[in-house]
């Protein structure tokens, strides 16, 4: 079921007349992945309730209660190792190279809690961030709003991407890294403003007899937690918003942690963010550039999945349990997350004197 959730349920393109959605070629030929086919050729289920007990199955499955269950613990960990236990190695594969951190927001930096905007990361995270960017560019990388996750963060001398990378701006002073005279702005989904808006809208008024739900706008895309809505309502709220998101066919739908999230149908994610940083940089087709890249959510798979391909850098994934991933190395919590970092930044003070 885990495969199933974070391979072939990646992505939902929802039109008025159709729902296509990518999948693995890995050959699982598991009963959940033969579901999902049947719901790419049934048009009429695809678009009735089959795809939302998907959702709603998938939501369900990433919750802890479930993944305990997971039985290859073990060999999942042989395969991504604890980024703290094997630190030695990743800093002897980065010398000679110029280290760029890439940093998720929540479940990374700050802990996972019922209400998001309540995420608040503690004082020593954010003095270990702040040292972070001293000795390395640092960029913030979430689904948040730019300004949102800024306000969480309050660092200026870090890059932050917001609205799953379609929001990029360069530090605001304090960073050594920024290039002078010039103003770093991305803004690749700017045309969509005004029908996120006006769905955030719909989507406020269509959940509100909903005990639990929360819309939250991110500026270019938009969410729907269901964190805090009784589990039996799951259902009822998954047709409330696909109700909302058919009338929209340059929209799409994806499916998170107990969250669904409506963004532009571009090709722009956290991978594209993740480039169009380095690139910003100067290190566009460098080999003596080792980016690290940190994140807990199923959307950081895109850039986890720039950095395997590239065979450049690496990623860590956040996660208590065993699931599918890019990334090379795990963490299990924020605590160490920190711990981390704070490794990485005494070791460049050490060999460089940063």
């Amino acid at each position: 079921m885990v495969r199933f959730i974070e391979e072939n349920i990646t992505k939902m393109f929802i039109s008025k007349s159709e729902v296509l959605c990518s999948r693995g070629n890995d050959g699982d030929t598991s009963a959940a992945t033969k579901v999902l086919h049947d719901f790419q050729i049934n048009d009429e289920n695809v678009v009735g309730g089959g795809l939302i007990r998907s959702w709603v199955d998938s939501m369900r499955a990433c919750s802890p209660t479930h993944l305990n269950s997971f039985n290859n613990q073990s060999c999942w960990i042989e395969e991504h190792p604890s980024a703290l236990n094997m630190f030695e190695e990743i800093v002897h594969e980065s010398e000679g190279k110029q280290i760029v951190m890439f940093l998720d927001y929540d479940g990374t930096l700050s802990p996972i809690v019922d209400d998001p905007d309540r995420a608040f990361m503690s004082k020593k995270m954010r003095n270990t961030v702040k040292k972070l960017a001293m000795c390395f560019p640092t960029a913030i990388v979430s689904g948040r709003s730019r300004e949102k996750v800024y306000g969480f963060v309050k660092l200026t001398e870090l890059y932050y991407a917001g609205s799953h990378g379609m929001d990029i701006k360069g530090p605001e002073k304090g960073s050594k890294y920024q290039k002078k005279n010039r103003s770093l702005l991305c803004q690749p989904a700017t045309e969509f403003l005004p029908v996120i808006t006006e769905v955030y809208k719909n989507l406020v008024e269509k959940t509100k007899s909903i005990p639990g739900a929360k819309v939250e706008n991110n500026k270019f895309c938009a969410c729907v937690h269901f964190r805090c809505v009784d589990e039996n309502k799951w259902s009822y709220l998954a047709h409330l918003v696909r109700s909302v998101l058919k009338n929209y066919p340059k929209l799409m739908l994806s499916q998170g942690r107990k969250v669904l999230e409506i963004r532009p149908v571009i090709e722009w994610d956290k991978g594209k963010a993740l480039e169009f940083l380095l690139e910003s940089l100067g290190y566009t087709n460098c080999t003596d550039v080792f980016p690290i890249y940190i994140g807990d959510d199923r959307t950081d798979e895109d850039a986890f999945k720039i950095l395997r391909d590239k065979r450049q850098g690496l990623g860590i994934l956040v996660s208590k349990y065993a699931k599918e991933t890019n990334a090379s190395y795990s963490l299990q919590e924020p605590d160490e997350v920190m711990d981390f970092l704070e490794r990485l930044v005494e070791w460049k003070q050490l060999t460089c004197g940063a």
